[in-house]
C-alpha cells in the first residue's frame, strides 16, 4: 500500500469517536481522578474565609455541592479511570472533554495532567490531548530545541505527511513557537539533509493521480543511475530532486526501472552511495512510497527492539496513528517480526504507560 492510500483507509482506524457521547461526565470523571489538582481544599479555603463553617459540616460537602459525602481529598490518582476516558475518545471528543473541565472546574485539563502524572505515562496522556497538527509541530519543535536536533523524528514526520497535513503543521507551528517551521530546519540543519528536508516540506510529491509517463520514469531511473552508481561520488542534488518532486506512483515505477538498469534495488544504492542522516531520509522517502503501513510498522519494531525503549517513536507513532490506520500497521507488523504489536509492547512497557498503549492499539489482528 503506497503512502498516499492510507488516508482514506477508515479500516485501519484503531480509536474511533465513543457514541452517544457527552464531554460534561467524563470531564467530571477525570476531575475525580485526580488527586492533587487541590480543588476540593481550594474551595474549603475559599469557603472558609468567607464563612464560619464547623469542621464537620465542611467534611459533609462533595466537590459537586452535594450533601453527604467526603470532602477530603482523594487519597491517589485513578490512572485507569483517566485511561478510560481518554484513549476511548476521539481526538475532537477530548478537545470537547477538556473545554468542558475548564467550563466546570476553572483549570486547563492539560495541565492537571501534567500536574498529576510523570514520567512517560504522562507524556503519553499529554500527547493523547493535543489536536493534531499541534502534536506534530510540538515534536517538530522538541526536535529542534536545545543541544543537539533529533533529525529522525524530523525526517519521519516530513517524508510521511501529504502536502495539506504539512500545510497544517507548519500553520501550527508559526501559531504555537511564532516562527517559521521552515526557517528552522534550515537553521538547525545544513548540506544536502537541509536541502532534502526543505524539499519534503513543499510537499511535492502528493499528486494523487495514477497516471505515469513511462519515459518519463525511464529517464528518472537512468538519471539516478548516472548520479551513483555509474560516477565515482555521488550528485545527491540529482537523487533529492527526483524523490521529493515526482509523485508516489511516479516514483513506484523509477524505482523499478531503476532495479533494472542498476540491478539492484534504489534502497542498496542509496545505503551505497550515502551515509548519516542524508541515507536515513532518502531511505525513509522510498519506504513511505513503497508502503507507509511496512514503514510505521518498522518504526514501531525498532523503537522496542533490543536494550531500552525508544519511548519518544513508540508514542508519537501509536498517537499519530491511531486515527489514521494503526490498525493496517498492526497487520503489517506482525506479517513482517511474526508478533503482534501488543505483545511486544506488554514485553517491553509496564504499568499505565503500558495499560495505555494497549488501549490505543486495541486487538490483535
Amino acid at each position: 500500500m503506497a503512502w498516499w492510500k492510507a488516508w482514506i483507509e477508515q479500516e485501519g482506524v484503531t480509536v474511533k469517536s465513543s457514541s452517544h457521547f457527552n464531554p460534561d461526565p467524563d470531564a467530571e470523571t477525570l476531575y475525580k481522578a485526580m488527586k492533587g489538582i487541590g480543588v476540593g481544599s481550594q474551595l474549603l479555603s475559599h469557603q472558609a474565609a468567607a464563612f464560619t463553617f464547623p469542621s464537620s459540616a465542611l467534611t459533609s460537602v462533595s466537590p459537586w455541592g452535594q450533601q453527604g459525602h467526603s470532602r477530603c481529598i482523594p487519597a491517589g490518582t485513578n490512572e485507569q479511570a483517566i485511561i478510560d476516558v481518554l484513549t476511548k475518545r476521539s481526538n475532537a471528543q477530548r478537545q470537547q472533554i477538556a473545554k468542558s473541565f475548564k467550563a466546570q472546574f476553572g483549570k486547563d485539563l492539560t495541565e492537571t495532567l501534567k500536574s498529576e502524572l510523570s514520567g512517560k505515562f504522562e507524556r503519553l496522556i499529554v500527547a493523547l490531548m493535543y489536536p493534531p497538527y499541534r502534536y506534530e509541530a510540538k515534536e517538530l519543535h522538541d526536535a529542534m530545541k536545545g543541544l543537539g536536533t533529533k533529525e529522525g523524528v524530523i525526517i519521519e514526520i516530513l517524508a510521511s505527511r501529504t502536502k495539506n497535513q504539512l500545510q497544517e503543521i507548519m500553520k501550527a507551528y508559526e501559531e504555537d513557537y511564532g516562527s517559521s517551521l521552515e526557517e528552522d530546519i534550515q537553521a538547525d540543519t545544513s548540506g544536502y539533509l537541509e536541502r532534502i528536508l526543505v524539499c519534503l516540506l513543499q510537499g511535492s510529491r502528493d499528486d494523487v493521480s495514477s497516471f505515469v509517463d513511462p519515459g518519463l520514469a525511464l529517464q528518472d531511473a537512468q538519471d539516478l543511475y548516472a548520479a551513483g552508481e555509474k560516477i565515482r561520488g555521488t550528485d545527491e542534488m540529482k537523487f533529492i530532486t527526483i524523490l521529493c518532486t515526482r509523485s508516489a506512483t511516479h516514483l513506484l515505477r523509477v524505482f523499478e526501472e531503476y532495479e533494472k538498469i542498476a540491478n539492484k534495488s534504489i534502497e542498496d544504492s542509496i545505503k551505497s552511495e550515502t551515509h548519516g542522516s542524508l541515507e536515513e531520509a532518502m531511505l525513509t522517502v522510498v519506504k513511505c512510497t513503497q508502503n507507509l503501513h511496512s514503514y510505521f510498522a518498522e518504526r514501531l519494531y525498532y523503537a522496542m527492539k533490543g536494550a531500552g525503549t525508544r519511548d519518544g517513536t513508540l508514542i508519537r507513532n501509536i498517537v499519530s496513528r491511531s486515527e489514521i490506520d494503526l490498525n493496517l500497521i498492526k497487520c503489517h507488523f506482525k506479517k513482517m517480526y511474526g508478533k503482534t504489536l501488543s505483545s511486544m509492547i506488554m514485553e517491553d512497557t509496564s504499568g499505565d504507560y503500558k495499560n495505555a498503549l494497549l488501549s490505543l492499539v486495541g486487538s490483535d489482528p
